[in-house]
């Protein structure tokens, strides 16, 4: 049995920190790379395109990486670089170097992603008590801290790639520090010839999991990549403000995420999914029908009660399948939502240059209420 400390604990909350705040300082600068670059809404749609095939490459090897080299190492090694890889959004030659990057930064990101979530799932077997959603909640602190500080930022006349700079730095530090702290690699992990972590696309359980998981990253994936330049673009409220509502939906989802674990105890999962889905729906409805930046402020925040514990049931689940490490599982799962999660943006942008952002973003609201609808099938799901 693996010891399980406070020290181990608030490495892996750190972690989920560290990858919040860089996520978010991604989209507060997605109005300063639309600009910098010259591009419209479908471009960009595409660029983060880009990021999202970089991604679900990394998820064909995530499995394979972290069993080899344990979460620790993989953790630790695709933190840093996905924090540096920030330095360089605004510094690339040209559209087709962007492209690059952010292919690069999407597999840093999904292998990392997977690493941390193996670990908490890791700490929940060995501690036996529920982590996860707090393990998520930390990420929407580091987002809401990360979006908070990037508009002070922005306010205070600090340049764009200063910034960049500095959250690269500061980031790089934090995800090194709290990897030393991190659980120990399994000794079964990777050895011996019959450990098996080849990537498969999942089946049964792992299939219904990813599915669910998919509706829930596209419409949170929205928020996080357009929010920002829905509220000046669309709204007319200035950068300083706009960044506000990726601050405001991730601080909801933070604190609803922190009481998650309790309503997992007490709640069916396929209950919660279920008002997680209508509130969702209703919140993002409401921002998409007001044209006051206080108002929409507030849908935000109501988006992100209602996404926060969608992808924290449906990872804890996915690493409890019988017959499936959790790295395994989790990366299964995740790569079926990272289909969603790639597609979704540039969808998003090729509407909004059809029509316009508002309408594309009704696209949040469709799919909230498609997972209100499959939340029954959560059930079946993780009792198999």
């Amino acid at each position: 049995m693996v010891a399980v400390t406070a020290g181990t604990r608030w490495a892996s909350r750190a972690q989920f920190f560290s990858a919040g705040f860089i996520f978010a300082t991604w989209g507060v600068h997605v109005p300063t790379v639309k600009a910098h670059y010259g591009i419209d809404e479908a471009q960009l749609g595409l660029a983060m395109l880009a990021a999202g095939a970089g991604a679900m490459f990394g998820l064909t090897s995530a499995g394979r990486w972290i069993g080899r080299y344990g979460p620790r190492r993989v953790a630790s090694i695709c933190g840093c670089i996905y924090a540096l890889l920030l330095a360089g959004l605004i510094a690339m030659p040209g559209y087709v170097a962007l492209l690059g990057l952010l292919a690069a930064f999407g597999l840093v990101t999904s292998v990392f992603d997977v690493s941390i979530n193996t670990e908490a799932a890791q700490l929940e077997l060995h501690g036996g008590t529920p982590l996860m959603s707090g393990m998520h909640g930390m990420f929407s602190l580091g987002g809401m801290a990360g979006a908070a500080s990037g508009s002070a930022a922005l306010a205070a006349g600090l340049g764009a790639q200063a910034h960049l700079l500095l959250v690269a730095t500061v980031m790089v530090l934090a995800v090194a520090a709290a990897s030393t702290r991190m659980l120990p690699k399994p000794a079964a992990a990777g050895d011996g010839a019959a450990a098996d972590h080849s990537f498969r696309l999942p089946r049964g359980a792992l299939a219904v999991l990813g599915t669910l998981a998919a509706l829930g990253l596209i419409a949170e994936g929205a928020i996080y990549d357009w929010s920002v330049l829905y509220m000046q673009q669309e709204i007319g409220a200035p950068q300083q403000q706009a960044a506000l509502a990726y601050a405001s939906f991730s601080a909801a989802m933070a604190a609803a995420r922190f009481g998650g674990d309790a309503m997992r105890a007490r709640f069916q999962p396929a209950a919660l999914l279920l008002g997680s889905g209508l509130l969702a729906a209703a919140a993002m409805t409401l921002v998409l029908l007001t044209d006051q930046p206080w108002l929409a402020l507030i849908g935000f925040a109501g988006v992100g009660v209602g996404f926060a514990n969608v992808v924290p049931i449906l990872f804890s689940a996915s690493a409890k399948v019988p017959g499936i490490e959790p790295a395994r599982g989790i990366a299964a799962v995740s790569a079926v939502a990272y289909l969603g999660f790639m597609a979704g943006p540039a969808v998003i942008g090729l509407l909004a240059r059809a029509t316009s952002l508002t309408a594309a973003l009704y696209v949040v609201v469709v799919f909230a209420v498609a997972l209100a609808a499959s939340a029954r099938y959560t059930a079946s799901g993780e009792n198999r």
